[in-house]
């Protein structure tokens, strides 16, 4: 059994040698919390090994949420509440209304728990005697762990207190300032240029073994590489940008790391030229032999280890993709829809998806005949009965379902993704893009080779890019390859978890997000006389739902607290999140983020 399938027996036998803890001023000498002692262990690789598993359970490191809805990278804590998936109830974050938390807030003991036992790996692994090569290997997946959990802490919170030791309650530097977001960033750089050193390759056999590999930590460096960079450049000038810096050593970082991968032969992608082939990179049991998917999560119903990701998917998650998402898509010429005779319009879903790029028609359901939502079974109509996980805007989600589970019950056995080659792709043409020396090659090598992943859709070509009319830029200020492939970026990874930190890292909220108010499909195609007759529950619970003056589903507009003119994003403190206020009265000098005050 590869580590995945040991997780839950290794993780049941942690739980039977945890160590009673308490949130008090000794924490920083108590063993972690997998209680492993310095008399036991730290002589022999297997020691390192069983030690380092324990971070590959960790939920705050690795999303696992078997719950309805909330798998990993599809998770309502991402994408919904952003301008192209939105939730059932509005977004009190991108509305303004978020406060200062009195304790909590991802802050607390509990948060940096997991930075603690890494750290204490660090301290003792040197005691381990054996094959330096086994050594280093479960150094590098610590210090891709470390990373990880750095990286998550930077999006929330920007400037961070770096420790890369362990820290006893009488140190003053527990209680130092926060340190620059971009030195923080550099100590991440090199954690991972360490990690990529000695961790081992998957090979071109894919050979898959549950754990970290030499690419899964490449493609880590270059999204908080690209990250930093685009952040820098965009927030410079203002509270959340760093002095002195415009994000070029970042953005470079990316491009030479993301170079470096796609030089290394190891990775690729999946289904190319297939039926369908971009739905089915997202709907397997395992990727074992993928090329794509470099670090993924195994689940097994024999070992009671399922989810509940079908039902998700079946009947909406209380959730729907905008309008401003399905605009997003090109048609299959390759040129946007504005103006483009070729674009079908949107007064049903058939016609949304008539010639346009095919990802789009693979990722929400259409009533083709061809969208199964169990086995045999067609989607016919959007699932706006089941209050509780309806879709909610009439675009429902079918990226990632398999009809099948769904004669599972609640054991849903659906593998998740947590990094895959395609983001490394789109990460190479984005820092190209933002430093000015993108190609056509380079286009051809990144967003042509996910092009060409699907049947019928034109490549990309930088010259008719910088052709297209002004008036088809999102982002206005900005040139058209940069518009173009921010637009590829978020095609290729919609809904998996990307959209929010992209909008953030760009400073676009003012754009995308104040005085927004998302819209969902044409109402009207589902408003009178159906066929087939879809009963009398769908047409209640249709007529209950909200359309705007254009006609289309508007699920804010009667919200109790959402504003008439649309989201009322706080540009001058929401980018980043508060420090609790317990935090504050035990380290003064941790100070708070800007507009926070």
């Amino acid at each position: 059994m590869n580590l995945m399938k040991k997780i839950k027996i290794l993780y049941l036998f942690l739980l039977g040698v945890l160590l009673t803890t308490s949130c008090n001023d000794d924490y920083m000498e108590r063993y972690p919390e997998n209680g492993i002692s310095d008399g036991s262990v730290w002589k022999t690789p297997m020691d390192l090994q069983l030690y380092v598993n324990n971070f590959y359970n960790r939920t705050d490191l690795l999303p696992r949420d078997e719950g309805s809805g909330k798998m990993g990278i599809y998770g309502y804590d991402r994408d919904n509440g952003s301008d192209t998936q939105i939730p059932q109830n509005y977004s009190t974050r991108m509305n303004g209304q978020s406060s200062i938390p009195a304790s909590g807030g991802d802050w607390n003991y509990d948060a940096w728990q997991a930075l603690r036992d890494i750290n204490y790996f660090f301290h003792h692994y040197e005691k381990v005697q054996g094959n330096q090569d086994e050594i280093n290997r479960y150094v590098g997946e610590a210090l891709f762990f470390r990373a990880l959990f750095y990286y998550k802490k930077l999006v929330k919170f920007g400037d961070l207190p770096w420790y890369d030791s362990l820290i006893n309650p009488e140190d003053d530097v527990l209680y130092k300032p926060r340190d620059p977001r971009d030195y923080v960033v550099d100590r991440l750089m090199e954690d991972l240029d360490k990690a990529v050193g000695y961790l081992p390759s998957r090979g071109t056999s894919m050979n898959w073994d549950g754990r970290v590999n030499k690419e899964t930590a490449m493609i880590l460096q270059a999204r908080i590489a690209l990250y930093e960079g685009t952040w820098e450049k965009y927030h410079a000038g203002t509270p959340f940008g760093v002095q002195g810096s415009d994000g070029t050593k970042f953005l470079t970082k990316a491009k030479d790391v993301t170079d470096a991968l796609m030089a290394m032969g190891t990775c690729g992608l999946d289904h190319v030229g297939e039926e369908n082939g971009y739905h089915k990179v997202f709907s397997q049991k395992s990727y074992a032999n993928s090329k794509e998917v470099v670090f993924w999560r195994e689940y097994n119903k024999t070992l009671a280890l399922a989810h509940w990701w079908s039902n998700y998917t079946t009947y909406g998650g209380s959730s729907g993709l905008t309008k401003r998402m399905i605009d997003m898509y090109l048609c299959n010429d390759g040129k946007p829809i504005e103006g483009n005779p070729l674009y079908q319009g949107d007064d049903n879903l058939l016609n949304v998806v008539a010639n346009r790029d095919p990802r789009l028609s693979q990722t929400i359901y259409v009533n083709d005949g061809e969208h199964e939502q169990f086995p045999g079974v067609a989607f016919t109509y959007p699932s706006f009965v089941e209050f509780d996980k309806a879709c909610i805007t009439g675009y429902q989600m079918y990226k990632g379902h398999i009809p099948s589970d769904n004669l599972a019950g609640a054991m849903h056995d659906q593998a998740m993704i947590y990094f895959r080659y395609g983001e490394a792709l789109l990460i190479n043409a984005e820092a190209k893009a933002e430093l000015n020396v993108i190609t056509q090659t380079d286009i051809d090598n990144t967003i042509n080779q996910l092009r060409r992943r699907l049947i019928g859709m034109a490549d990309m070509k930088l010259d008719e890019v910088n052709s297209l009319p002004s008036s088809s830029r999102i982002f206005p200020d900005l040139s058209n390859i940069i518009n173009e492939i921010r637009r590829e970026r978020t095609v290729e990874l919609a809904v998996e978890g990307f959209r929010v930190d992209d909008i953030f890292r760009w400073a676009a909220a003012d754009l995308l997000i104040k005085g927004y108010t998302p819209q969902g499909a044409k109402l009207a195609q589902w408003l009178g006389s159906l066929t087939p007759d879809p009963g009398e529950e769908f047409a209640k619970a249709v007529a209950g739902l909200k359309a705007d003056s254009d006609g289309y589903i508007a699920p804010y507009i009667q919200q109790v607290g959402f504003p008439a003119a649309g989201y009322n994003f706080n540009s001058a403190r929401n980018y980043l999140q508060p420090i609790p206020n317990d935090q504050l009265v035990l380290n003064p000098d941790l100070k708070q983020n800007p507009g926070w005050e």
